[in-house]
C-alpha cells in the first residue's frame, strides 16, 4: 500500500512537471523576444498608416521576425501634434528596446532627443544631415540611420509638372506647416524656377484644419491659381481637408504622396512611402542580428511616382496633356 502510494505522488510530481514545463518555456520565450519600437507621426485611425504598419511587420515576417512570437512590437502614433509625440518618444524609450521605427521627422526628431543609445531606423525624412541625425550618409554616426523621402530639389519637379498639367496657371500658393524644418529648403527650390515659369508663389502657411480652408480660400479668389502641398504631419493628418477645400474652390494642386490622389487629389509625385517601411524592417532586422547603425548607410529613394486622378481633372475641367499622361506611373479614373 504504501508502495502504491509512493508511485502515485511520484506520478503525480512528474504530471504536475510535465504540464508546468510548456508554461515556463514559453515564459522563457517571452522574455528572450526581441523588442521593437514604432513611432508614427499620424494618427491610429489613418488607413495610411495602418497600411504602413502592415508593410513592415509583413517584411518582418518574411526575414523570420513574428510579433508575439520572437519579437514584441510596441506601437505609437503622434497624430501630428507635438506634445502627442513628444510624450510617445518617451515612452517607447523607457520601455528600452531593441531598436525604434521613427515614422516621419518630428518622430526622428523626438526620439533623438531622449536617446543616443538605443538605434533608431528613421523613414519620411528629407535631409538627415541638415536635421543633424548624421554627417555622413555613407556611414553614420551615432545611433540613428535609415531612409530619405525626398531631395528639396524635388521642388522644382512639383512646379514643373503642375505648370505642365495647367498651362494656364500664374499664381501658386505653397501650402506648408511652419513648424516642419524641412518647409524653407523646398521653397527655396521652387522659388528658383517660378521664374522661368512666369509663376508668382504665395507662402501658405498652416497648423490646422481652420487655417487650411482659410488659405486655400484666399488664393481661389483670384483666377488662375493652383497650390503645391509640402510633406509633413500637418497636411498628411488633414489631407482630407486639403483635397475638399481644393475641390470646392476648383483649384489645382500638386502633393507629395500617391495616396493624397488616390484620395482625390489632382496630381502627386514623390517616392513609394510602403516601400520605405519594407526597408525599413530589413535594416531592423540587421540591427537585431547584430548590425551596428554605422555600417547601415542612410539611403535615398529608388524610385519616385506621378500619379493623376482624370475623375478630378474632369471636374475641374481639365485636359491632361497627352505628353504628360505619357510619362505617368498610374492614372485613377
Amino acid at each position: 500500500m504504501q508502495f502504491d502510494q509512493l508511485k502515485r505522488r511520484e506520478f503525480i510530481t512528474l504530471l504536475s512537471g510535465a504540464a508546468a514545463w510548456p508554461l515556463a518555456a514559453r515564459a522563457q520565450q517571452a522574455d528572450s523576444a526581441r523588442h521593437i519600437g514604432f513611432l508614427s507621426i499620424v494618427h491610429e485611425s489613418d488607413p495610411e498608416a495602418q497600411g504602413w504598419m502592415k508593410e513592415f511587420t509583413q517584411h518582418l515576417q518574411q526575414l523570420g521576425w513574428a510579433d508575439g512570437r520572437n519579437i514584441r512590437i510596441d506601437v505609437r502614433f503622434g497624430a501630428a501634434d507635438a506634445m502627442r509625440i513628444s510624450t510617445a518618444a518617451t515612452e517607447l524609450v523607457e520601455l528600452h528596446p531593441d531598436v525604434i521605427i521613427a515614422g516621419g521627422l518630428a518622430a526622428a526628431v523626438a526620439l533623438r532627443q531622449q536617446t543616443l543609445s538605443i538605434p533608431i531606423v528613421f523613414v519620411h525624412v528629407a535631409d538627415p544631415v541638415s536635421a543633424g541625425f548624421v554627417t555622413n550618409l555613407a556611414r553614420p554616426e551615432g545611433n540613428i540611420t535609415g531612409f530619405t523621402n525626398f531631395e528639396f530639389s524635388i521642388g522644382g519637379k512639383w512646379l514643373q509638372l503642375l505648370k505642365d498639367c495647367t498651362p494656364a496657371v500664374s499664381r501658386i500658393a505653397v501650402v506648408f506647416d511652419p513648424t516642419n524644418p524641412s518647409w524653407a529648403a523646398y521653397l527655396r527650390t521652387i522659388e528658383a524656377a517660378a521664374p522661368s515659369f512666369g509663376i508668382k508663389l504665395t507662402p501658405a502657411s498652416v497648423r490646422d484644419a481652420t487655417e487650411i480652408n482659410q488659405r486655400i480660400t484666399a488664393i481661389a479668389r483670384e483666377p488662375n491659381g493652383a497650390a503645391i502641398v509640402f510633406p509633413s504631419p500637418v497636411t498628411i493628418q488633414h489631407r482630407e481637408t486639403i483635397i475638399a477645400a481644393a475641390a470646392e474652390h476648383r483649384l489645382p494642386a500638386m502633393y507629395p504622396y500617391r495616396f493624397f490622389t488616390v484620395d482625390g487629389g489632382l496630381m502627386s509625385y514623390g517616392a513609394l512611402v510602403p516601400d520605405s517601411y519594407g526597408r525599413a524592417a530589413s535594416y531592423a532586422d540587421r540591427i537585431l542580428r547584430g548590425a551596428k547603425v554605422a555600417e547601415l548607410p542612410v539611403q535615398q529613394p529608388t524610385k519616385y511616382e506621378l500619379v493623376i486622378n482624370l475623375k478630378t481633372a474632369k471636374a475641374l475641367g481639365l485636359e491632361v496633356p497627352a505628353t504628360l499622361l505619357a510619362t505617368t506611373d498610374e492614372t485613377i479614373e
